[in-house]
């Protein structure tokens, strides 16, 4: 039997509020037992110029250092990976009695700093100081 034959049928609706109250407690908790770690490493993005392409030099040895360490003097690839005939290589580039050449570094960006060190020292070596990195224009 329908005792409630006249009234309306009410309208079933979930609260919200206890749901909310649940959720700002799971939150809370989250945020005071997380722990940040902070990362000490740097980020950085290697150096693009805007300046015009200067005129090539005809007293410049170009130097090109691959993504897999490959060394390259004036694109003609290195026998060895060693320091000896990279300094060789660029003496007998180097003209004697005239002014010291300009040793230029072509580093692509995923080369390993190590490969453009190795040839900063092979320059030294070889008596070579004028030595001058190469940049990407932006575009």
């Amino acid at each position: 039997m329908d005792f409630r034959r006249g009234r309306g049928k009410e309208e079933l609706e979930i609260n919200l509020i206890p749901l909310i109250d649940v959720l700002l407690v799971i939150i809370i908790f989250l945020m005071l037992t997380t722990t940040y770690s902070k990362f000490s490493g740097l980020e950085i993005n290697l150096p693009t110029s805007d300046a015009p392409p200067a005129k090539e030099q005809p007293n410049e040895i170009d130097v090109t250092i691959t993504a897999q360490g490959d060394v390259l003097v004036n694109r003609t690839p290195l026998g060895g990976h060693d320091q000896d005939a990279l300094v060789a290589a660029l003496r007998r580039l180097a003209p004697e009695g005239e002014k010291a050449p300009m040793v230029v570094i072509n580093g692509d960006a995923k080369a390993n700093f190590q490969s453009v060190f190795d040839v900063m020292q092979a320059a030294q070596k070889a008596g070579l100081p004028n030595v001058s990195f190469a940049a990407q224009t932006q575009k």
